[in-house]
């Protein structure tokens, strides 16, 4: 695939090359916009720009939205102010509201300038809503129906101002207030006699979202109620807008891309990793780090503690690692499961006990399981009962503590508001580091005295 993919570039190249930009453009036709937008970046920046303008407007503008941030800033400025005025005129609302907030905001300044008057307005209102809010992601283009018309006019209507909408299968209607009423599937529609009143259509069963909900709430919307597109209303309950499930597709992909560097301890990137400066990533990876150094150095501090325990048995110091990790593993085990319980909506906060519960019941029977293993280790490697005893004993101690603290830490930190991923593993790792080394010293200080 990379050979042809080689062999493509050289192809397009050379046709750059003898200027033949129309031979390009026929050859990128079949080409999906994602693909074109792969090209490009791999282009360098003069023949970036000759593909882009080979382009057909509305081609242009579709693979103009497929680019990062990044990219789309850097092929900006080297577009002239009418190719970029052309190029904001063609991009659907969702898509220039997300590439302006996302640019640098002195280029934001300028775009808003080469704007329309109605398609300044327009992002203005979007670009209003708070961020990570559904306004931001919404489309207002869609097919409005009022509810007193037939179907014979709601056709002729559409036929009109169809073009434009962002999807066609599914029509909004309202009232003469603008107030959502239903939806009524384009299928239906087609398939009713002229005269039938749209009214007498609608089951009144649909869902809709508000305009300043969180864009993760449209994501479960979408999810659990398996449509296509959601209703945007406001505050009184008039239609705003729509946002589409291609919208809530990236939305749920830097979600989980968030969740997963915040289980790392690596705080959120704001561009794909291959497109980041080692710069930009040690300044994402140093603070949680160096957080973590602070929160280890208190195990170091613990171990000191017991220092004369340890020359005088020094066994102890063998068995460490093994319960320690053990603690660790069985926090992070716990710790995942109420995170995603939480961010998929299966446990709500009230739902803490219960869920503390049951990872306790859990807890005594993983810590009863690894507490035998760890006997019979300590029998074998640590040569008496004695010391078998305080590493089996530390190992159920340990893991129950462990999985306990695992399922509540996620609950804490959505209470005080902080996002509750930040519980996966280096830190429930680190705390449970601090907190298996009390629990082993104090177990053996007790049987050795």
């Amino acid at each position: 695939m990379e050979e042809v993919d080689i062999k493509v570039e050289a192809e397009i190249e050379s046709l750059i090359a003898n200027n033949q930009l129309k031979a390009v453009s026929e050859r990128l036709s079949s080409w999906a916009h994602p693909e074109i937008a792969d090209l490009l970046i791999r282009l360098d920046k003069p023949h970036q720009i000759l593909v882009y303008r080979s382009l057909p407007r509305q081609r242009a503008a579709d693979v103009f939205a497929y680019l990062e941030p990044e990219w789309q800033d850097s092929l900006l400025t080297a577009l002239t102010d009418t190719d970029t005025r052309t190029l904001l005129a063609d991009l659907s609302p969702d898509d220039r509201t997300a590439m302006l907030e996302e640019l640098p905001a002195t280029v934001t300044r300028r775009l808003l300038q080469l704007l329309s008057p109605e398609d300044l307005a327009e992002s203005r209102q979007l670009l209003g809503y708070p961020e990570e809010s559904v306004g931001r992601i919404m489309t207002p283009d869609y097919i409005r129906l009022r509810e007193e018309w037939t179907v014979e006019v709601a056709l002729a209507h559409v036929r009109k101002f169809g073009r434009d909408s962002e999807i066609f299968n599914i029509l909004y209607v309202t009232d003469s207030n603008g107030k959502l009423i239903d939806i009524v599937r384009m299928r239906r529609l087609i398939m009713a006699e002229p005269g039938t009143v749209v009214r007498d259509m609608l089951n009144f069963n649909c869902v809709s979202i508000s305009a300043f909900a969180d864009r993760e709430v449209a994501v479960e919307m979408i999810q659990r109620y398996d449509v296509n597109a959601l209703p945007v209303v406001d505050s009184e309950g008039v239609i705003v807008g729509i946002v589409t499930v291609d919208d809530i597709m990236d939305v749920a992909e830097e979600e989980v891309t968030e969740d997963i560097h915040k289980g790392a301890a690596v705080a959120p990137l704001e561009s794909k990793y291959s497109a980041a400066a080692p710069t930009q990533l040690f300044r994402k990876r140093i603070g949680w780090l160096c957080i973590l150094i602070f929160v280890n150095l208190i195990s170091a501090g613990v171990i000191a503690g017991y220092e004369e325990n340890l020359k005088e048995v020094i066994a102890l110091a063998l068995f460490m690692p093994l319960v320690i990790a053990s603690g660790g593993n069985s926090g992070a085990q716990s710790a995942t499961l109420m995170v995603r319980a939480i961010a998929t909506g299966d446990l709500s906060l009230g739902d803490w006990f219960p869920a503390l519960l049951k990872e306790l019941i859990v807890g005594v029977f993983l810590g009863l399981a690894m507490g035998l293993v760890a006997f019979f280790a300590g029998s074998f490697y640590g040569g008496g009962q004695p010391i078998a005893l305080i590493v089996g004993l530390s190992m159920v101690a340990i893991v129950i503590v462990a999985n306990t603290f695992g399922a509540l830490l996620p609950f804490g930190l959505s209470i005080l508001k902080v996002d509750p991923a930040v519980a996966s593993s280096p830190l429930i790792t680190s705390v449970m580091d601090v907190l298996g080394l009390i629990i082993y010293f104090s177990i053996a200080v007790a049987l050795l005295g």
